[in-house]
């Protein structure tokens, strides 16, 4: 079972027919193989099926035309099989030069059974922040096996139309964004808040860690957690839970049997006025609706502002590759400003990792993006490490933060279950 709802798994680029225009594509990047055989083939493992079109037709065409003659197939896996097959294959010798990498654990283990390639000092790495390269480090940060691609961000989406409606503006701080929903909950025509709970991924990786990292300060407080400094029952912490326990009062009616796409269909229908979001949502809603964003509001003025800018994908190479020289050279473009600018611009709502300067062409992605200049940086607060013991904490994580929205479970005790399940495998916490 997948216990991290990945936005990968969404569809980013509208289903066309493309099969014969991908088969022909194909048969083309073969025949140059066959007159470049110097150069042999490479081939890309990835769980991002959707991606076809787009490596198909943009990036690698766009590789090869600094790279004559490498020729690249992109072979993507179902997002469901794609941990455990890529396993069986880098085990049994048969997987790809290249290989797209979940942040975290499970590309670590990879990299710990010896699959993947060490590419610290490597060419394109240099283009990237210790924070970018965390999600694809050894636990002590000496080690980097995977090459950041990119993130997601996350933060509120809103009803333009609405907003001018009730002349409304985003909020800046947690007293504006309470008074903005209490005047959309008064006039009563909109729910002010879009989100359901049924399947309850939301609550935990769009919400709780969207707002939270405004209470605990971002890194600071999520690296406290792993070195045992900080506790989930300090202040800190549990005063995230209040804050989202205040929100829960904003949902629509039914929010408990709300699921995810209920969600999307209530607000590109406009009936909601506020989307809690991820940066991955804006292609669903491109076209649909006229929307705007905004950043977690901060808790009072003058309070430094942090969002979740989550790693989401990175690559590596295949320690087995027959190829590493070309994979090398193919990473390296990766690292790249073109790659960076292509991926940005034609993912919407996934971020380059890089820190190469990029004209974001879509207004909402531009927004969100933006954010990076005035708040700092974090990732999903369980993401690293904490999610390696029993009781799972993601599990735990889902579960608490939908009954605390649903207003089933006090913030106080939501603090105390998670840091109770943490204790019990965690040594820094005992």
């Amino acid at each position: 079972m997948q216990t991290e709802k990945k936005p990968g798994r969404f569809s980013l680029i509208p289903r066309r027919p493309l099969l014969a225009a991908c088969a022909l594509a194909m048969g083309l990047a073969g025949g140059l193989g066959a007159a470049h055989t110097q150069a042999g083939t490479l081939t890309i493992e990835s769980w991002r099926v959707d991606d076809l079109p787009l490596w198909q037709e943009v990036l690698i065409p766009a590789f090869q035309r600094s790279n004559p003659g490498i020729t690249v197939k992109f072979s993507p896996t179902a997002p469901t099989e794609y941990d455990s097959s890529l396993a069986a294959r880098l085990a049994g010798g048969t997987a790809g030069d290249l290989v797209a990498c979940r942040p975290f654990d499970v590309s670590l283990s990879l990299y710990n059974k010896g699959h993947l390639e060490k590419l610290d000092g490597k060419p394109g790495m240099e283009y990237f922040a210790p924070a970018a390269k965390a999600a694809w480090q050894t636990d002590d940060g000496r080690d980097t096996f995977c090459m950041p691609m990119a993130s997601v961000i996350h933060g509120f989406f809103y009803n333009t139309k609405i907003f001018k409606e009730l002349n409304l503006e985003p909020p800046k701080t947690e007293a504006e964004f309470f008074k903005l929903l209490d005047t959309v909950k008064a006039n009563g025509k909109y729910a002010p808040l879009v989100m359901g709970t049924a399947e309850q991924w939301e609550s935990h990786q769009v919400l709780f860690t969207g707002i939270g990292p405004n209470y605990w300060k971002g890194e600071e407080g999520r690296k406290a957690l792993i070195a045992g400094r900080a506790k989930f029952t300090d202040p800190q912490f549990v005063a995230a839970w209040e804050y989202e326990a205040k929100l829960g009062k904003y949902l629509p009616k039914g929010a408990s049997a709300q699921t995810y796409s209920d969600s999307q269909n209530m607000f590109a229908l406009g009936k909601g006025a506020v989307y809690p979001a991820g940066s991955w949502d804006i292609a669903y809603f491109n076209g649909k609706m006229d929307f705007a964003a905004f950043p977690p509001p901060v808790p009072k003025n003058g309070d430094a502002c942090y969002i979740s800018d989550h790693n989401d994908i990175g690559m590596g190479i295949n320690r087995k590759s027959k190829n590493k020289e070309d994979a090398y050279k193919f990473l390296a473009w990766l690292g790249s400003q073109e790659f960076a600018d292509l991926y940005t611009n034609k993912v919407t709502g996934f971020f380059s990792l890089s820190n190469h300067l990029i004209s974001v062409k879509d207004p909402i992605a531009k927004q969100m993006m933006g954010w990076r200049k005035n708040c700092a940086s974090t990732i999903r607060v369980n993401s690293q490490i904490l999610n390696r013991g029993t009781p799972s904490m993601e599990n735990e994580m889902w579960n608490v933060n939908a009954q605390v929205l649903n207003g089933k479970l006090a913030p106080q005790d939501a603090a105390a279950k998670i840091q109770a399940g943490f204790a019990k495998w965690y040594k820094p916490q005992q």
